[in-house]
């Protein structure tokens, strides 16, 4: 097992092809180890080298209403009735505290994910 860290892309596309190939080891091998080592060294480099940025508060929920299969009236008790969600939903209001609290526990979402701001619609 011969692992360098990666440093560069380039260490990072051959730290990927390694993986590759070693991706199905057999567990307790050195090749699986080494796969989970790889693993592990990739994932830091992709956190620095290409972060995802979260989806907005918004994108959020209907992301995890689709995972769900939620429809807007499902989140009327939580956000406050079906105009409201409505509004929410078209970015015509802001997510209260109590909302984020609501939405947190229904839809079991980061409370810190719900708390970005974003923009509304002002038509």
């Amino acid at each position: 097992m011969n692992i360098k860290l990666i440093k560069t892309d380039e260490d990072y596309q051959i730290a990927l092809l390694r993986l590759e190939v070693i991706f199905d080891a057999k567990t307790g091998t050195p090749e699986s180890d080494e796969a989970d080592i790889l693993g592990l060294m990739i994932d830091e480099f992709e956190k620095k080298h290409y972060p995802i940025e979260s989806p907005d508060p918004i994108e959020a929920i209907k992301i995890r209403m689709e995972e769900m299969q939620l429809r807007q009236i499902d989140l009327a008790e939580a956000i406050g009735g079906k105009n409201r969600v409505s509004e929410v939903l078209n970015r015509k209001r802001k997510l209260t505290v109590e909302m984020i609290r609501n939405l947190t526990t229904r839809l079991n979402l980061s409370p810190g994910l719900l708390i970005h701001d974003y923009q509304l619609n002002r038509q």
